[in-house]
């Protein structure tokens, strides 16, 4: 049971008789005695006049996924299976990160009929988003008492990564049929395939002209070459305490999934095979033998429940993980910070046995405000943070440098840079036939 702002009222319109009959103390304290006992009569009509909200039958109709930041309508079946017109109030506990906002509907449900309750969810996290019970109050028809229950009602909603890098798919896209189609001049190297013959045109490299072809055609003929298909592509993502941090208000993690979204789109288009690691100390996601949208779906469905450990990373089983994926030679894409050496003491203890076997792709997300700090040297204070972010970016060079020494290539760039430049060194290195 629940009083209403109404009974309140009444109570306190107690004292207008006070008021207007006047009279000793002991008067005024009966009447108010009499108008008390008078609400509290009025009050227990009322409850008993409500409608039960135990009565009331709860179904549901849900999405099970909905990218962050997207709207997805959650509908509420409210059932009356009693007697008496349900008149009140309906809350629907969903946790605060679903983005449900105003969760508070009045309700008139009459006795056998069924009503729909839509609630916008915005979520701003990922991962499962969850709803237990819901709370139905029911007033009676002179809205002083009401009575409440709350009914086990569970619903969930996964929330994926919302994947904006998609935007940068088509343009690259795009470069990869022009690498299908174009000659010799983009795509030469070691490991490229003959597709055909073609007429001769100016600014083709005089050496993909085949002589033999041209003297039985008596015309000029070039040969076209396609970079290389069904080449292994093993994305690996550190999931470590380092991967917390947060630059320009979204963790690192999350900046790694964009850019192995984009970059496993990518090659799965090109007729790579990818496969897919989140990795702390423990494999927090796996993605094998999935190509085309059944990859992205696994992917996003992997990484939406992934919230970052605040351990170290064990770097020392990483290359055993990867030999347990593929034994072939592979570009290995490692996704991780290269802040300070200390910190990235057990990538470099690691790279060598990599870059022996696999093309290896070290790709890290670099903070925008740090090189702002560095401009701003206007007052003391502004100077001693130039010299704290030059020892930053001095510091994630130096790992840079290092890591490059051990026959790896560097990615950086800032959350919305990193996805796309890690797409376009995939693209050279397949134009280069490195894979």
């Amino acid at each position: 049971m629940t009083l209403t702002g109404r009974f309140v009222l009444l109570v306190a319109l107690g004292v207008v008789p006070i008021v207007l009959l006047g009279g000793t103390p002991e008067e005024a304290l009966a009447v108010l005695g009499g108008w008390l006992l008078l609400a509290l009569v009025l009050g227990g009509i009322d409850l008993a006049l409500a409608a039960s909200p135990r009565r009331v039958g709860i179904s549901r109709v849900l999405p099970s996924r909905v990218r962050l930041g997207e709207e997805v309508t959650s509908e509420l079946y409210l059932s009356n299976e009693g007697r008496r017109r349900l008149r009140g109030i309906v809350r629907d506990a969903w946790q605060p990160s679903a983005g449900a906002g105003n969760n508070r509907t009045a309700i008139v449900l009459p006795p056998g009929e069924r009503r729909m309750l839509s609630l916008t969810l915005r979520p701003y996290r990922r991962g499962e988003r969850t709803a237990a019970h819901v709370t139905i109050r029911s007033t009676g028809p002179f809205g002083l008492w009401a009575r409440q229950a709350t009914l086990l009602a569970p619903a969930r909603i996964r929330v994926l990564p919302p994947f904006h890098s998609r935007k940068h798919l088509p343009s690259r896209i795009s470069r990869l049929k022009e690498l299908d189609g174009r000659t010799s001049v983009l795509v030469r190297g070691q490991g490229t395939e003959f597709d055909s013959l073609r007429e001769y045109v100016r600014g083709d490299d005089v050496r993909s002209i085949d002589w033999r072809a041209t003297a039985r055609r008596n015309d000029v003929v070039v040969r076209t070459w396609r970079p290389e298909r069904d080449r292994r592509i093993v994305i690996v993502i550190d999931t470590g305490r380092t991967s917390a941090a947060r630059v320009v208000d979204e963790p690192r993690l999350d900046t790694a999934f964009e850019a192995a979204l984009l970059l496993a789109a990518l090659a799965s288009t090109a007729g790579d095979r990818v496969d897919f690691l989140a990795w702390d100390r423990r494999v927090r996601a796996r993605v094998q033998g999935a190509s085309g949208a059944e990859l992205l779906s696994r992917m996003v469905d992997g990484m939406a429940l992934i919230e970052p450990e605040l351990i170290e990373i064990d770097w020392t089983a990483v290359p055993g993980q990867i030999r347990a994926i593929t034994g072939q030679h592979a570009l290995v894409v490692l996704i991780t910070p290269m802040d300070a050496p200390g910190a990235s003491t057990g990538l470099l203890s690691v790279l060598g046995q990599l870059t022996q076997r696999h093309t290896v792709v070290v790709a890290s997300v670099t903070d925008p405000a740090v090189v702002d700090l560095v401009r701003d040297r206007s007052n003391r204070e502004d100077l001693y943070r130039a010299a704290s972010a030059e020892r930053t970016m001095l510091d994630s060079a130096r790992v840079a440098a290092a890591v490059r020494q051990l026959g790896a290539d560097v990615v950086t760039g800032s959350p919305e840079q990193l996805p796309p430049a890690l797409a376009d060194r995939y693209i050279a290195l397949k134009a280069a036939g490195r894979l």
